[in-house]
């Protein structure tokens, strides 16, 4: 009796656990479709709030280097055209990044690759025209307004220090 009675307790004790693991990874799961569901617009907003963080801080940069080069009147129309080529351009096509996503995963294998690659061919190109631009400007400029470009124009890494990108076999 005592047996049936153990045997009956354990597999009481055993319900219990399923029961309560069951609702608790019901719960977790409600909750995990609850913050997807929340995750576009909360991608959206600081999407956007980043953009302008970002725009604002590029014309404070360009404010700034503009004021320590001290450009001539000559130089305006080279300065314009500079910072017109440091616009960012429309990414991916204009497409936003949810209905690229949903693109690349209607598409096969090789589809994708011939996309990327032609999207890479189009990074390269405005790479190009924004490097002609920034030839073209520095050559307006007088030796010491070009090592104040030197200095300042490049974008910083943290604490102020240039940004660098190391490739292969650098520390």
């Amino acid at each position: 009796m005592k047996t049936r009675q153990a045997s009956l307790t354990r597999h009481t004790l055993l319900a219990a656990l399923l029961a309560g693991s069951g609702l608790l990874a019901a719960s977790a799961y409600a909750t995990a479709t609850d913050v997807r569901a929340d995750k576009p617009r909360c991608e959206a907003r600081f999407g956007q709030q980043a953009k302008a963080d970002h725009q604002a801080k590029r014309a404070a940069h360009l404010t700034a280097l503009k004021d320590k080069l001290q450009l001539a009147p000559g130089q305006e129309a080279a300065w314009s055209d500079f910072t017109q080529s440091m616009q960012p351009g429309p990414r991916s096509g204009g497409m936003d990044r949810k209905a690229m996503r949903e693109a690349f995963a209607s598409l096969s294998t090789p589809e994708r690759l011939d996309r990327m690659q032609a999207m890479a061919e189009k990074r390269q190109a405005r790479m190009a025209e924004r490097a002609t631009a920034v030839k073209s400007f520095y050559a307006q400029l007088t030796p010491a307004q070009q090592q104040v470009f030197d200095a300042e124009a490049m974008p910083r890494g943290r604490h102020g220090k240039p940004h660098r990108h190391h490739g292969p076999g650098h520390a």
